[in-house]
Formats: structure tokens, C-alpha cells, sequence
């Protein structure tokens, strides 16, 4: 069909593909990101600034990350109950063995990768249910970091500090890091054809096999980029902090669902938006820092996030009814 051709069609015709376009999984928590933002700068205008900037959005990138390896999980109709002691092994491994052998330290890295892939092996062809297999799997996480480090301490290496604090002087680094985890995460899940496969895992797994994919090999590949980026969010963490704590990312487990969600995606599998899970991320952690800035009580700050989570999600329920309406008209 011709461009001609489609410009041509009555405008109520293309309306719900322009409506499913517009008010996509992504916008809603989008426009979240950016209201939150916005009231953040209202309330000290130093936000906007580059260094304003930084010092708010930096720490929420391995918050972002854990979203992100969440998202794979969720992707293949599964749920991580195990992603915040995979992160605090992660950055306990960084901090502690590393320094002493970094080839040691980044086989170990990898090694917890492996074990990720693995573990989506158990899962897929055992048929267990994931949240009983990584709820199990985050004691062992959190074992290992405790066996190699008992209490925090460790140094982590110079040269990964500098890493993650990279901050050229036109655009703030933590600008780029975002854009170009998003971009490519993005054109790799929604354009590529192996992308469309993985998420096909999850929510068709028949139709998958019968175009003649392996849906255990789809679900073996969402596990281990779960792992990568599970591993990317502690190096994040690590630079951050410069030393090792095994429960450093025990929070991010109801965090990193909680910003799928909002972000767009569904537990039902294969639904899922990086874009919209990136904003969830922001909305959830800039939630927070806006909550400081009222004077909100620390003692009510979670019960406050929960409402607000709670009123984008009604918010995005609402359209989708709007959306499932212009379609029957």
C-alpha cells in the first residue's frame, strides 16, 4: 500500500493506530517523569542546572538498571524476587575481588551471568515457578556476599569510580548514559526480529515455536540480560559508593516490579516498554527526592509513593478503556 494510499483513508480509520501510538505504555509514565521533574524545579530551581542535574538523577541509574533487568524477567512472564542480592553480590565482587585480581573479578562477573542463564535453563525446562526458584536463589546471592564480605568495607578501583562519575561539560553524563541505555536497549527489544522472538516467549510462547524458534533458548537469552544489566546496576552502585555492601540493593526488588509496572508493563508476559520502564524508574526514584523537598515525613513517604504509584496506574487503566472505546466506534 502506497503513502498516497494511507493518506487517502478517512481520518477515523487511522485514529486508533494514532491513538495507540500517542497514548502508547510509555507516555503516561513519561509524563510522570516530567511532571515530578517539574515540581522538583519549581521547588529549587537549582534542579535544572547541570549539576542540579547530576546530583538528582546520577543515583537513580542503578535503580534504573535493576528496572531494566526486572523488565526482561517480567518480559518472559516470570518475576526476580533475587535482583537486589544478585546486585549486592555484584558490587560486594567489585569491591573486594577485583582490587586484589581483576581477571579473578571479572571471570566472577561473568561467572554470575552464567548462573543467571542458568537458572532460566531450571526454570524453563523444569517448569518451576520463578518467584519460588529466585526467591531460593537470592539467599544464595546474598550467602556469597556475606562469605566475602561480612560488614561493608572494600575499595573499589579508581578507574571504575571514574567510569561511572563521567561527566563531560556541555551535557550532563548522567544524560547520556540514560539516552544511550534506552536507545539501544530499546532498538534491540522493539526492532530487532530476535527481539520481537523474546518477547514472544512471554506472552505466545506457541506461536513462537511454531515459527520455529526455541522458547527456551528466548527465555535463557531474558535471564541473561537480566544478569548483565543486574551486573551493570552494581557497577553503577559500586562507583557510586566506592565500597562494598552485600544488602546495598535489598530495596531494589519491590522497586525494580513496582517500575516495570508503572512503566507500562504486564505481569501476563511479553508486555513490556523499555521507554516506559525507564520512566518508571524516574518516577519512583524522583518521587522521593520531590517528597524531601515538600517536608514530607520519612515515616510517610512510602505510604505517599504507594498513593501516587497507585494513582498512575488507575490513570493508565483509564487509557486503555479510552483506547478499547474508539476502537468499537
Amino acid at each position: 500500500m502506497s503513502a498516497s494510499t494511507l493518506t487517502d483513508l478517512p481520518a477515523d480509520s487511522r485514529s486508533p493506530r494514532r491513538w495507540s501510538t500517542i497514548l502508547g505504555p510509555w507516555f503516561l509514565p513519561s509524563v510522570a517523569a516530567v511532571v515530578v521533574f517539574a515540581l522538583m524545579v519549581v521547588l529549587r530551581p537549582l534542579v535544572a542546572t547541570p549539576n542540579g542535574i547530576n546530583l538528582v538523577l546520577t543515583p537513580l541509574i542503578p535503580l534504573i538498571l535493576a528496572v531494566l533487568a526486572q523488565m526482561f524477567i517480567i518480559a518472559a512472564g516470570d518475576i526476580d524476587l533475587g535482583i537486589g542480592s544478585f546486585i549486592g553480590l555484584a558490587n560486594v565482587a567489585i569491591a573486594i575481588i577485583v582490587p586484589q585480581n581483576a581477571v579473578l573479578g571479572v571471570l566472577f562477573l561473568v561467572g554470575m551471568i552464567a548462573a543467571y542463564a542458568a537458572m532460566g535453563v531450571l526454570i524453563a525446562v523444569r517448569g518451576l515457578p520463578s518467584i519460588v526458584v529466585t526467591l531460593g536463589m537470592s539467599f544464595v546471592w546474598l550467602g556469597i556476599a556475606i562469605l566475602i564480605l561480612p560488614t561493608p568495607g572494600g575499595v573499589v578501583p579508581p578507574g571504575i569510580v571514574a567510569f561511572v562519575r563521567f561527566n563531560p561539560v556541555v551535557v550532563p553524563g548522567v544524560i547520556i548514559v540514560l539516552t544511550l541505555v534506552t536507545v539501544v536497549t530499546a532498538l534491540f527489544l522493539h526492532r530487532s526480529k530476535y527481539g520481537a522472538v523474546l518477547r514472544g516467549s512471554g506472552a505466545n510462547a506457541e506461536g513462537v515455536r511454531r515459527a520455529g524458534w526455541s522458547v527456551i533458548r528466548a527465555k535463557v537469552s531474558l535471564y541473561s540480560l537480566a544478569g548483565l544489566f543486574g551486573v551493570l546496576s552494581g557497577l553503577y552502585l559500586s562507583g557510586q559508593t566506592g565500597g562494598g555492601d552485600a544488602y546495598i540493593a535489598s530495596s531494589f526488588v519491590l522497586l525494580s516490579i513496582a517500575g516495570v509496572i508503572v512503566g507500562g508493563g504486564s505481569f501476563s508476559g511479553g508486555e513490556v516498554s523499555v521507554v516506559g520502564a525507564v520512566a518508571g524508574g524516574l518516577v519512583i526514584g524522583l518521587l522521593g527526592s520531590l517528597l524531601q523537598f515538600i517536608g514530607v515525613s520519612s515515616s510517610f513517604q512510602a505510604a505517599a509513593q504507594g498513593l501516587v504509584l497507585v494513582l498512575v496506574l488507575v490513570l493508565r487503566s483509564l487509557v486503555r478503556w479510552i483506547q478499547k472505546l474508539r476502537r468499537t466506534l
